[in-house]
């Protein structure tokens, strides 16, 4: 998979609690099947950038 990081920006959730709280609790249950800890980073496209 190819990620273009000049398309996408880390998303801006510090006011996001629930949307905050979704991703902790995916990556306690993906790390319950894999066992091994794992985060988890959400990323939104940037403005006027298209790939």
């Amino acid at each position: 998979m190819d990620i273009y990081f000049d398309s996408y920006k880390i998303a801006a959730l510090e006011k996001q609690d629930d949307a905050v709280e979704i991703i902790r609790s995916a990556e306690a249950s993906i790390a319950r099947l894999t066992g091994s800890p794992v985060t988890l980073i959400a990323f939104e496209k940037s403005e006027g950038t298209e790939r």
